[in-house]
């Protein structure tokens, strides 16, 4: 994974916390990096899991409602540094079909080495929609966060529901997105 993300997710951390929580955190953890990441650098998804456990040991909250969060984090960061991508889109649907076609193109243009999830999407009608995450990564809370935040920024209401079809060490989660009638 690309060292960005545990960036963030330390400063994420912090302030929800504070440095020296994550710093005990990290200093209590066998992490092959030594907890020391560079926004360019690349380390195994392993760790951030391993980040995630710890943290939520020591703050108290289950691991998937850190992970929410920290995708919640993660949209803000992607639409202050790459609002392009978000102004040409009128909805959160448009947004997140997208994914794939789009963004993930350009960051395989920065980092053709980026071990990208695929997301396959399926508009049902108007309001309603599948998104399928696929990844070796055990990241889907991470991906709700990311959507539920896509929905709050084009001011779109709904429920999302998931389905989890994972299978051994594979994730595949459906998340089903229902919008609000307006």
């Amino acid at each position: 994974m690309k060292g960005l993300i545990f960036v963030e997710l330390l400063k994420m951390a912090e302030k929800a916390s504070n440095e020296d929580l994550v710093d005990g955190v990290l200093d209590g953890l066998e992490l092959e990096s030594g907890g020391a990441y560079s926004v360019v650098g690349s380390y195994s998804c392993s760790e951030l899991v391993a980040i995630v456990g710890g943290l939520s040991e020591k703050m108290n909250a289950p691991a998937s409602a850190l992970q929410e969060q920290f995708g919640h984090w993660m949209f803000d960061h992607f639409v202050e540094n790459f609002g392009q991508f978000f102004s040409e889109k009128h909805s959160a649907f448009d947004m997140l079909e997208s994914i794939d076609q789009e963004v993930h193109v350009e960051v395989r243009k920065l980092y053709p080495d980026a071990e990208l999830p695929r997301f396959e999407t399926k508009r049902l009608s108007q309001t309603e929609m599948t998104m399928t995450y696929i990844s070796a990564r055990p990241l889907q809370s991470f991906c709700h966060g990311l959507i539920e935040s896509c929905l709050a920024h084009y001011g779109e209401a709904g429920q999302i529901t998931i389905d989890d079809q994972s299978h051994n060490e594979a994730t595949q989660v459906v998340f089903n997105i229902s919008l609000d009638a307006a």
